[in-house]
């Protein structure tokens, strides 16, 4: 097999869930030796911080990374964003057309957005390959949070520019049906479109008991019955419905919410806790890998929110983890959103309404009440027979060699 060179703009060491998903699968091809070489060209930024300098180049474990200088301006506001993403457009791109050889493959993820124009453009010119892994659909998500830059008259042509690049791909990697059927409306054929979802490593994520758990004692959260949300705090998550559940539960000291992460919501989240005094509500930054498991498994049951207006558009990657934790999940969203049919057609959990505070505080107290040890093992299973690492990196490998 050539080469298989992977672009996003942020890769291990970090963590976000996306990106750890590309390191699962970079590293795991890397290890078959039918495959000689594999490649990543990412920037020099971590997720949780733009300040860390990482090395422009290394070697791990087999698989050759290329960090390309990018500016420095960071997630939180959009401007900043776009230039960020203008400058790794320029020096991917200069980088790509120096390592693409003929017959070689790349994998374009979507972050940047329509960073598939560039690589389009590669393997044009370098006669190799294309393979689009869709973590979201741009600009369709821009235009939905209101990003106003994206709408009208730019929003067409930008569609349009994206489904050319799909349509000119060998292969288009969605990540969830409803996804997949957005793709098809949008005309890209059938026969260059597959569903692999996403998931977890199943080695490394499993469930810790809770006496075996140093971050529940490290933080105190003993004899607490945990409601968590882990991962980003973004733009496509509505927390309000979350925090008129924790100020009504304010009163009960056996109920503890738990933020572990970060994103551009998180400041107005942490001011909208101190201005109602919920000292039921605590915060903690993205957990190191090598504690995951740890981290997944602090809590009794886990929030996952997304807008409903987003459906097919993102799938929250933070559902695979909390399986392979054993834990179950309430969803706020779309009661026929991807993650909703799943949580019904697999038993692991709960869904409801975005904005229902009362369905939202009858479903914490019933977990409360039902939480029990076969739970865990049931939901770890579910995970096992659906959704890791193993099951998806070989439909990876299968497309790759037909490449």
């Amino acid at each position: 097999m050539k080469k298989i060179i992977f672009i996003n703009r942020y890769f291990y060491p970090d963590h976000s869930a996306t990106s750890q998903m590309l390191s699962d699968l970079a590293f795991g091809l890397a290890e078959k030796p039918e495959n000689k070489e594999i490649h990543i060209v990412t920037s020099r930024q971590r997720y949780d911080d733009a300040a860390v300098q990482v090395s422009k180049y290394e070697k791990i474990n087999n698989v050759y990374i290329h960090r390309v200088w990018t500016s420095r301006f960071g997630r939180q506001k959009l401007i900043g964003r776009a230039v960020d993403y203008l400058s790794f457009y320029i020096t991917a791109a200069i980088k790509l057309l120096q390592h693409t050889k003929k017959g070689d493959t790349l994998v374009a993820k979507t972050d940047p957005p329509l960073i598939s124009v560039i690589a389009t453009i590669v393997v044009k010119l370098k006669k190799a390959h294309l393979v689009n892994w869709l973590q979201d659909l741009f600009p369709e998500v821009a235009a939905e949070l209101g990003i106003k830059i994206v709408q009208g008259k730019l929003f067409k042509v930008l569609k349009y520019i994206r489904n050319q690049t799909l349509q000119q791909a060998k292969m288009n990697i969605a990540i969830g049906e409803l996804m997949a059927e957005r793709l098809r409306k949008e005309g890209i054929a059938e026969e260059k479109i597959i569903v692999i979802q996403n998931w977890a490593d199943e080695e490394q994520i499993k469930p810790v008991p809770h006496e075996q758990n140093s971050l529940r004692k490290e933080w105190g959260l003993e004899n607490k019955f945990v409601v968590g949300y882990s991962g980003n705090l973004g733009r496509s998550h509505d927390f309000s419905t979350i925090l008129a559940a924790a100020e009504e539960l304010r009163n009960n000291p056996k109920i503890k919410f738990l933020f572990i992460g970060g994103g551009a919501q998180l400041p107005n989240i942490k001011q909208h806790c101190k201005e109602k005094g919920l000292n039921n509500v605590m915060f903690k930054p993205y957990q190191p890998r090598e504690k995951l498991d740890q981290s997944l498994s602090v809590s009794d049951v886990h929030l996952i929110s997304l807008k409903p207006e987003l459906e097919g558009l993102i799938v929250p990657s933070k559902f695979y983890g909390i399986l392979a934790a054993g834990r179950p999940v309430i969803f706020l969203g779309s009661k026929d959103g991807e993650i909703a049919r799943k949580i019904k057609y697999k038993n692991c959990g709960w869904s409801i309404s975005d904005k229902s505070v009362n369905q939202l505080l009858n479903v914490i107290r019933i977990s409360n009440e039902s939480s029990k040890h076969s739970d865990i093992n049931r939901i770890k299973l579910i995970s096992r027979e659906n959704y890791t690492k193993t099951i998806a990196e070989n439909k990876w490998k299968k497309i790759l060699i037909e490449l």
